[in-house]
C-alpha cells in the first residue's frame, strides 16, 4: 500500500526529531518526505551555542585562578562543601530543563536529536555542573559531525574522565574502567577485544586527567611509555594512537551503524542494510551526516514495517506531546519529576552503559502513567507512582517537600509533588483543522496523532469526547487519542 507524504513526513518528524510542531500540521501533505529532509539539515546547520545556566556563586567559583580555587576548596566548611553540591545539583536540572526547551522548540531538530542519541552513548553521570555542560557542548557540536572527531573530543573530556575513574589511572597502578568501556560501548562492542587489549590499552591512557577547571592535562610522569600491544598494533602507544586504532576497525563503523539503525529505524537489525551502510559510513571516514543521509533518505525507511514501531522514550513523549500542543507550565520542576517517574533523567543515565530503551520504557506503572500524561497536562491531576530509590535518580530531592514518604494513594504508590498546572495555547492546533468537515474531524486528528491503527473504535472515542462543540471537540478528541497505547508509538 502506498504511503501518504503526511504518513512518511510525520515518520521522518519523529525519527529525526521530536515529532511534528503545531505550525508544521499544514504542511505535512504539501512536501516530500525529501523535501522535509533537506529542511531538517538545512535548520541545523548552525553551530548550536554553549549552554551555560551556572549562577553566579559557582560561576565565581569556575572563574577564580585554579590553585586559589583548590586551596578554597580545601578551605571549605562541610556546610559550604554541602552548599556546593547542591549548586551544582540545582544546576544540572535547570541544564535539563533549558535542553528540553531547546528539544521542544528549537528548529535544530534534527542536531538536537541525534545529540540526544549521543547523549545516551556516552553515558556519563557526573554531578559537576560544569563537567557536564562541557561534555553536553561536545556531543551537540559534533552530532551531525565527524564520529572519530566526537570520540576524541569526548574521551578528554573532564566528565568522562572522571566517571571513568582516568584521574586514577597511573603508570604503576593501571585503571581499565575507561580501556574498557571505550572499546565495549563507545566503538567495538562487546566480544571484539581481548582482555588484553584492555590492559594495554589502559596502560596507554595512563597520565590523562584534568585540572579543577575541567580542562584537559596530560601528567607525563603519570604516564607509562613502555611497547603495548593493541589489537595487533605494536608500539609506544599513547591514548590518542588507541582511539585511532580502534576507528581504523570495520567493526566500530559497523557498531555504532547498528545502534544508530536502531534508534533510527527499528528495533530489529536488518543485518545487509546495516553492513552496507557500516561500509560507506567507515569509507566516508565516520561522517555523521552522510550516514544520516543514507538512512533517513532511503525508500526502505518508511517501509511500513518501519513505521509506528517504536516505543517513544520518555523524553521524545513529553517533548513530542509539547511541541504539538503548546504550553506553559506552571512549576518546570513537574518535567523532572515525570522523567523520573517515566525512567529517563538527562544526565542521570542508568549506567555507563546508557539507556536500553525498547521495551524496557514500559512496565505496568509506566505505561498507565504515559497514557494519563495528556490529561496530566490538561486537567488539575496530580500522579501516583513508586519513585525509585535513588539519590542520584532523584535528583537530591529525597524526602524534602517534593516526595512525602507519608503520602500514598489508596493502592499504596507514593505520591510525588502536585498537579501539573500548566496553561496550553489551543489556538494554532485548533486551527489546523478548521478545514476538515466534521464528520472527518476524528479521523483527521487520529491520523496526525498516530503512527499506527488504532485497535479503539472511533465510536468509543467520540462518546468519551466533548460533542458540546466543535472546538470543545477537537480538544476532548485529541486527549482521548493521546491516551490510547498507540500514542506510546512512533
Amino acid at each position: 500500500m502506498s504511503l501518504s507524504n503526511q504518513i512518511k513526513n510525520q515518520h521522518l518528524l519523529w525519527r529525526a526529531g521530536f515529532g511534528p510542531a503545531v505550525e508544521q500540521l499544514n504542511d505535512l501533505s504539501k512536501y516530500s518526505p525529501k523535501q522535509m529532509y533537506k529542511a531538517l539539515v538545512k535548520a541545523s546547520e548552525r553551530k548550536p551555542e554553549y549552554i551555560n545556566v551556572a549562577d553566579n556563586y559557582l560561576q565565581g567559583l569556575y572563574d577564580g585562578i585554579q590553585e586559589a580555587g583548590r586551596m578554597q576548596r580545601l578551605e571549605m566548611s562541610a556546610d559550604e562543601r554541602k552548599m556546593v553540591q547542591q549548586k551544582n545539583r540545582d544546576g544540572i536540572r535547570n541544564l535539563n530543563l533549558y535542553w528540553m526547551h531547546e528539544m521542544i522548540n528549537s528548529a535544530s531538530q534534527l542536531r538536537e536529536k541525534i545529540a540526544l542519541f549521543w547523549h545516551g552513548h556516552f553515558a556519563c553521570r557526573n554531578l559537576n555542573l560544569f563537567f557536564q555542560q562541557g561534555i553536553l557542548d561536545v556531543v551537540r557540536r559534533n552530532a551531525l559531525g565527524n564520529f572519530g572527531t566526537m570520540l576524541k573530543e569526548v574521551s578528554r573530556t573532564a566528565a568522562m574522565i572522571n566517571f571513568l575513574n582516568n584521574q586514577q589511572n597511573r603508570k604503576d597502578h593501571p585503571n581499565e574502567n575507561f580501556a574498557r568501556e571505550v572499546m565495549e560501548l563507545f566503538t567495538l562492542g562487546r566480544g571484539h577485544y581481548t582482555e588484553n587489549d584492555i590492559k594495554e590499552a589502559a596502560r596507554a591512557f595512563t597520565g590523562w586527567s584534568t585540572n579543577v577547571k575541567g580542562d584537559f592535562i596530560f601528567r607525563k610522569g603519570q604516564h607509562d611509555f613502555g611497547s603495548k600491544t593493541v589489537l595487533g598494533k605494536t608500539g609506544d602507544l599513547t591514548g590518542d594512537d588507541i582511539l585511532d586504532i580502534l576507528l581504523k576497525e570495520k567493526q566500530t563503523a559497523r557498531y555504532i551503524t547498528g545502534k544508530l539503525y536502531k534508534f533510527l529505524v527499528n528495533e530489529t537489525i536488518d543485518t545487509e542494510k546495516v553492513e552496507w551502510l557500516a561500509d560507506r559510513f567507515f569509507k566516508n571516514d565516520y561522517d555523521i551526516s552522510k550516514l544520516l543521509e543514507d538512512i533517513l533518505t532511503a525508500d526502505w525507511f518508511y517501509d511500513e514495517k518501519n513505521i509506528g514501531v517504536k516505543i517513544k522514550s520518555p523524553i521524545e513523549l513529553i517533548a513530542g506531546i509539547q511541541r504539538l500542543l503548546p504550553m506553559k507550565v506552571e512549576k518546570e520542576e513537574a518535567v523532572l519529576l515525570l522523567q523520573r517517574a517515566l525512567g529517563q533523567i538527562l544526565f542521570y543515565p542508568p549506567n555507563v552503559a546508557g539507556w536500553p530503551g525498547g521495551k524496557s520504557w514500559i512496565d505496568s506503572s509506566t505505561l498507565m502513567l504515559r497514557m494519563r500524561l495528556p490529561r496530566m497536562f490538561n486537567e488539575d491531576d496530580e500522579f501516583n507512582v513508586k519513585p525509585k530509590d535513588d539519590d542520584d535518580q532523584m535528583m537530591g530531592r529525597k524526602n524534602n517537600g517534593e516526595e512525602d514518604p507519608k503520602a500514598k494513594a489508596a493502592n499504596g504508590m507514593k505520591r510525588i509533588g502536585r498537579p501539573i498546572n500548566v496553561k496550553i495555547d489551543w489556538s494554532l492546533y485548533t486551527k489546523a483543522y478548521e478545514s476538515v468537515p466534521k464528520e472527518s474531524l476524528l479521523a483527521n486528528i487520529t491520523s496526525i496523532l498516530l503512527q499506527t491503527k488504532s485497535r479503539v473504535n472511533p465510536e468509543v472515542i467520540k462518546s468519551f469526547s466533548d460533542n458540546s462543540g466543535r472546538e470543545n471537540f477537537i480538544k476532548s478528541a485529541t486527549m482521548q487519542v493521546m491516551s490510547i497505547p498507540e500514542y506510546q508509538l512512533c
